[in-house]
């Protein structure tokens, strides 16, 4: 009987020991902190269209990606030059602090914002604004296996909107003579229904500043099966129907356009580059510009790039 009381003794005393053991790990173990949580990623990729609430945060619609380095913002605003710009990181928009899972950024210019934060899991984070009862995802990246390429090519419409005015410099030797021979510039307007060209028949050489709009109407990007790096391009001209092209980017201030009806190809370049930046007005090659560019949820589009990386 005693050594049965002996041993139920012991094995009491190791059943507390084990449990007030395990109380002491779990205490001493606080999780990632708002900070590492936020620096865990060199890019976080803007999510747009899985945003949920019917509000607007200005600097996180018109960012492709944000990053979060020693108290201060930086953002890929612009298409042209995703990449290299900042080296990868793009520009400065402002300073942050971070405490209790809360971010507070002190935008440049749209001013002071608030987020609850949230870790959805290893690679997405959420910023709540409680202010507009809205919610933004974003997907964590580093920049050796960001996919700068898919970005570019899957926000087309914003790179042909980039600049005030594209102006043709080439037109092929080979094709059938055709109404477009007659456009010289083309603008894809930011803001409104993201969706509106101009167009000129002025002639080549001039400042974008001083051309005249002959034509407005409505245009659209879409893409080409199996091909990411080929879109398509198609102008409403009301008086002489529908323009339609393949369109291929040679770099980042130059677009050729292949008329299949014609057989014609046009090469446009751009003209007045407009970058996103801190200021109340664009700036770059004297552009007087806007700032009223903002990414939209758009239900046609793919998802972003989580597999599709670049060594």
């Amino acid at each position: 009987m005693k050594t049965i009381k002996l041993l139920l003794g012991f094995s009491l005393l190791a059943t507390l020991f084990t449990s007030c053991y395990t109380e002491v790990v779990v205490e001493d173990d606080p999780g990632i902190s708002i900070h590492q949580l936020l620096t865990s990623h060199e890019l976080w990729y803007v999510d747009i269209n899985s945003t949920v609430g019917y509000g607007e945060t200005p600097f996180l619609q018109k960012a492709f990606t944000i990053s979060f380095r020693n108290g201060v913002v930086y953002a890929n605003n612009n298409i042209v030059g995703i990449g290299d710009t900042g080296n990868g990181f793009g520009i400065d928009i402002g300073e942050y602090e971070a405490y209790d899972m809360i971010l507070d950024v002190y935008h440049d210019i749209d001013g002071f914002e608030t987020f609850d934060v949230y870790q959805i899991d290893g690679n997405t984070i959420e910023l709540y604004n409680p202010y507009n009862d809205t919610s933004y995802f974003l997907d964590g990246y580093q920049r050796g296996n960001f996919d700068y390429d898919f970005v570019f090519y899957d926000n087309i419409h914003y790179f042909l909107q980039e600049y005030e005015a594209w102006e043709k410099t080439y037109t092929s030797d080979f094709g059938a003579i055709n109404e477009f021979d007659n456009e010289n510039y083309l603008q894809f307007l930011a803001g409104g229904n993201d969706s509106t060209f101009q167009s000129s028949q002025d002639e080549l050489g001039m400042n974008p500043a001083n051309l005249i709009w002959d034509y407005t109407g409505i245009y659209g990007v879409g893409d080409v099966n199996g091909n990411m790096y080929l879109k398509t391009l198609t102008l409403d001209y009301d008086y002489f129907d529908n323009e339609y092209f393949e369109l291929s980017v040679i770099n980042d201030g130059k677009i050729e356009l292949f008329h299949p009806s014609s057989e014609t190809i046009y090469e446009f370049e751009g003209r007045g580059y407009i970058q996103y930046l801190k200021t109340s007005k664009s700036k770059g090659d004297g552009a007087a510009g806007t700032t009223d560019k903002m990414r939209k949820h758009r239900k046609d589009k793919v998802p972003n790039p989580r597999e599709n990386t670049r060594a």
